[in-house]
């Protein structure tokens, strides 16, 4: 009999200043205890107010040892980095960026026709092995991302599988499952995650109840949280009776090794860290 995850811990988002002073909610970001392994860092960024005045954005910037990914719902993000690459991210559409042993690049926020800037970013560590590996750029247009739609439930899948359907982010270390899921109300989802990977939902609309398999308990996590959950087979949800939900799914096989984060670095020493700074002072950050 399958065991359903239990909910572990809920997270209310705080608000914190990135880049060129851009507010956006944080439910995670890097620290030594890595209790999120293989995960790194959650952001939730918005531009919906216009006495916020001038977007800004992330200027040039670097990272090694990590992979960024980021998720648009509307507006666009323009993108360069050191790789060559250019071009627009716009609603549904993923960047997956394997900086590897070093990368500079910077994204620039423009608000969609309604005026709404509205995404994600996720950072995915990488294992010891592959920190220092060739940079890898995956740029997944809306369309190319399958959509499952039954019975009231809409799943979007960018990585990992539902259903027999699997999403276009591959060869990616930490076996990611990435999701956004939405469901009508009073609707049901259920998807088997293999025992030992960390298991994420950010509830970012509406709420419902994550079921535990007692006498069909559960608890009710309403929007904006992040959720952890226990170990167990799978993961169960049904939406309030009175309202639709809507969440990013977030699962991966944690790597078990020691993290040295600093900025836009994750390593897994202190030596590594102080390589990393000098190597972007000498000009052979990137090649």
């Amino acid at each position: 009999m399958k065991q359903l995850r239990k909910i572990e811990q809920v997270i209310e988002p705080q608000y914190v200043i990135e880049g060129a002073g851009v507010l956006l909610q944080r439910s995670f970001g890097p620290k030594v205890s890595n209790l999120f392994d293989p995960f790194l860092l959650f952001d939730h960024f918005a531009f919906n107010d216009p006495l916020e005045g001038p977007i800004r954005g992330f200027p040039t910037h670097p990272h090694r040892g990590i992979e960024t990914v980021t998720y648009m719902l509307e507006g666009q993000v323009r993108h360069r980095d050191s790789l060559g690459n250019a071009g627009e991210i716009g609603p549904g559409a993923v960047q997956w960026m394997t900086s590897g042993r070093g990368i500079l690049h910077e994204e620039m926020p423009q608000r969609g026709p309604n005026g709404v800037i509205y995404g994600f970013q996720l950072w995915v560590n990488l294992p010891a092995r592959l920190k220092m590996s060739q940079p890898r750029y995956q740029e997944i247009g809306g369309g190319t991302i399958p959509s499952i739609e039954k019975d009231g439930v809409t799943v979007k899948v960018v990585a990992g599988d539902y259903q027999g359907v699997g999403g276009p982010a591959t060869e990616i270390a930490a076996q990611p499952v990435y999701m956004e899921v939405q469901l009508e109300a009073g609707r049901e989802f259920e998807i088997d995650i293999p025992r030992g990977h960390t298991t994420l939902a950010y509830v970012f609309e509406g709420a419902g109840d994550f079921l535990n398999g007692e006498t069909g308990g559960g608890e009710r996590v309403p929007a904006v949280r992040m959720v952890k959950f226990a170990d167990g087979d799978a993961l169960k949800v049904r939406a309030a009776e009175d309202q639709h939900m809507r969440f990013m799914l977030i699962a991966g096989a944690p790597f078990g090794e020691p993290i040295a984060p600093y900025g836009p670095f994750v390593m897994n020493t202190q030596e590594e860290i102080r390589q990393a700074l000098t190597d972007l002072r000498s000009g052979t950050f990137v090649s």
